[in-house]
């Protein structure tokens, strides 16, 4: 439950961190940037992924399925959020504390699956190795993206209706 909260509440800190920074450029690696779909996804990451380092100082090394366990959980709370996300748009719900539930309860989805994956005693390299996949794809894409965001509707600002870091 504390990496659920540690997540919900650094990724919504990171939800305003960029603006509060006077728009550091640097600052755009792990905050959002603006309010498209992207961004939000961008602020479920990197939490989850400080909160992983932490545990995998705390136990990790003991796991055998931690790195998958985590490349998993993270690709799961970047398709959570975003399936969701669209399916209330689809019924015609647009509010901010519906999209906050979401943005908590992917989290929390997420990492009660990684903790389930954490339990299972029986280590498979392969999936490691697709966890380590997983692991460098996310923090390839969410390092670059808001940088070089492609004209795709998940990249829209639906507030500016610009893609990425808006000049």
């Amino acid at each position: 439950m504390s990496g659920i909260l540690f997540i919900f509440l650094l990724g919504s800190a990171l939800h305003f961190v960029f603006a509060l920074s006077g728009d550091l450029k640097p600052v755009a690696i792990i905050a959002a940037v603006n309010e498209s779909v992207w961004e939000h996804l961008k602020i479920g990451f990197w939490p989850a992924f400080i909160w992983a380092i932490i545990e995998l100082f705390a136990f990790g090394a003991k796991i055998k399925n931690f790195l998958f366990a985590k490349g998993f959980a993270f690709t799961l709370c970047a398709l959570l959020i975003t399936g969701i996300f669209y399916i209330t748009k689809a019924a015609g719900i647009d509010s901010l504390p519906v999209d906050i539930v979401n943005f908590f309860v992917s989290i929390a989805i997420a990492q009660i699956i990684s903790y389930r994956l954490i339990l299972v005693q029986k280590g498979y390299k392969v999936l490691n190795v697709i966890g380590i996949l997983l692991i460098i794809a996310c923090i390839a894409v969410f390092s670059t993206l808001s940088y070089y965001a492609p004209h795709n509707p998940i990249f829209l600002d639906p507030v500016s209706g610009g893609y990425g870091i808006i000049k």
